[in-house]
């Protein structure tokens, strides 16, 4: 993926890091946005050691080209700020062959606490992570898109979540509902875009192992209660997403689009139940 133009929303930590990582140790040239400037600045610095131990000392384009890795901070729930962004990345590269739009967060309490109940859900955390999870996506797939039909060329791939083809009590209603509508969103762009050649698919994740639900690394009743309902028996580390990751970015995966590929050690099997009423 030598010279390949890549974006990463959410990229400085989490599997928006895997993302960024498995495409900067294959060759692309690749800047991640996020919304927390210090974080975004530590990957910056550890994306470059990992290209460079990948043998990747210089761009493709030599010392005058575009840096290996870079990085913007980025609301994606402000499209101006996200078509800028693209539009910047095109300007700088002369194209964007690759798009992420992986940038969401956790807000709210899912139904296994009185707290999640439908009737009791709290709206603003509701409204915030749909901007986020659900608008966010689609301002970054628009921005990819109006640049890449003029390419005639280009993969985008979201991150959509199994909690978005089922329901999951483990989830709040907001996170659901952003993640099924991530779901049908890509379906509906693949088949759009295609006439442009260009490629969207869907990665849907079980649990995995990020800082997804605050600055803290999973909890370990966190990982009991999904190691209790994943076939595998466990939680995945976030660095088992990157070869499906580069299957759906590269040439490799030129066949694929319209797609939304679960990776959740089975999850999708079984699914847990909501406690009893008391």
């Amino acid at each position: 993926m030598r010279g390949h133009a890549a974006l990463v929303t959410g990229g400085a930590s989490g599997l928006g890091y895997a993302f960024a990582e498995i495409l900067a140790v294959a060759g692309a040239n690749v800047v991640i946005a996020d919304w927390d400037e210090a974080a975004l600045k530590q990957a910056v610095g550890s994306l470059a050691d990992a290209a460079a131990a990948a043998g990747r000392a210089l761009p493709a384009g030599g010392p005058s080209g575009p840096p290996l890795v870079s990085g913007r901070t980025l609301d994606v729930s402000d499209a101006a700020a996200v078509r800028a962004l693209v539009d910047d990345i095109v300007d700088a590269q002369g194209k964007i062959d690759i798009v992420f739009a992986n940038a969401g967060v956790a807000r709210g309490r899912p139904p296994m606490l009185p707290e999640g109940w439908l009737d009791d859900m709290s709206m603003p955390d509701y409204s915030t992570l749909i901007d986020i999870n659900l608008h966010g996506v689609v301002y970054t797939v628009q921005a990819a898109a109006r640049q890449m039909k003029r390419q005639r060329s280009g993969s985008i791939v979201t991150t959509a979540s199994t909690a978005g083809l089922r329901n999951d009590p483990y989830t709040p209603y907001s996170y659901a509902i952003a993640k099924a509508g991530v779901v049908n969103f890509t379906k509906q762009a693949a088949h759009d875009l295609a006439r442009w050649g260009v490629r969207v698919n869907a990665i849907a994740p079980g649990p995995f192992k990020t800082h997804l639900g605050g600055k803290e690394p999973t909890s370990a009743a966190a990982d009991a209660m999904w190691s209790a309902v994943v076939p595998l028996g466990r939680m995945g580390d976030p660095k088992e997403i990157r070869g499906l990751a580069l299957l759906l970015a590269s040439p490799a995966g030129s066949f694929m689009t319209g797609g939304v590929y679960p990776i959740d050690g089975g999850a999708l099997l079984q699914g847990p139940s909501l406690p009893p009423l008391d």
